[in-house]
């Protein structure tokens, strides 16, 4: 059987860490910036780790189970 290859969109988007979290960039921080508060801003800059669920498919769509 033939190996799996990696989703390279959600190579792109994801990143694991050392310890096997699933990282994620936030939304909402493109454009449209000035009513937006600096601290907002800031916040959005910060990655997120992806939940539950998303992270077992995301695993699967890099390659990792």
């Amino acid at each position: 059987m033939p190996k799996q290859k990696t989703h390279r969109g959600a190579a792109k988007r994801f990143r694991i860490t050392a310890r096997g979290k699933v990282m994620r960039r936030k939304a909402f921080r493109s454009h449209l910036l000035e009513t937006k508060s600096s601290r907002r801003t800031r916040r959005l800059g910060r990655p997120a780790q992806v939940t539950g669920g998303d992270q077992k498919h995301v695993e699967r769509l890099l390659g990792r189970r």
